[in-house]
């Protein structure tokens, strides 16, 4: 699928008014997850500043025990504190990986911020080594970006 077809849906999910935000956020999960094929999991995590940690509040794919990271805990973590977007094209070769499922061969996590300070992120799992383009990062900014619109 294009990225102006994905981009054209995301607005519309984005856009719909008569869901909440946390079904919105499922909605795009899904879509990411079946119109990608090397996305496997897809889920957005947000940021507790006063406990430290990231809960879970939508995903798409099979269930995961990770549903809170404490700060600096696998990659989700990582990404909470340096505020940077983080690749993994190999999770066997990341020490800090925090292991959700045994297919699990790549990572990416793209921060969402919000009046410029990092409230949460989109985590992608993939069952393929080394899936990540550019092109995807950059969409996953931009998603990001309006998503943070209706947060």
């Amino acid at each position: 699928m294009s990225f102006k077809i994905l981009q054209y849906k995301v607005k519309t999910i984005i856009e719909n008014n008569n869901l909440t935000v946390t079904r919105r956020l499922t909605e795009i999960c899904e879509l990411l997850k079946k119109s990608i094929i090397y996305y496997d999991w897809v889920g957005f995590y947000f940021a507790d500043q006063e406990e430290k940690s990231l809960h879970l509040k939508a995903y798409a794919g099979e269930h995961t025990d990770h549903t809170i990271i404490a700060f600096g805990k696998g990659i989700c973590g990582q990404v909470a504190i340096s505020n940077k977007k983080f690749v993994v094209k190999d999770v066997k070769s990341h020490s800090n990986y925090l292991a959700c499922n045994i297919k699990v061969k790549a990572e990416i996590v793209i921060p969402l911020f919000k009046n410029g300070k990092n409230i949460g992120q989109i985590d992608i799992d993939s069952h393929t080594l080394n899936p990540f383009s550019k092109d995807y990062e950059d969409f996953l900014v931009w998603l990001n970006d309006k998503v943070s619109g209706i947060l």
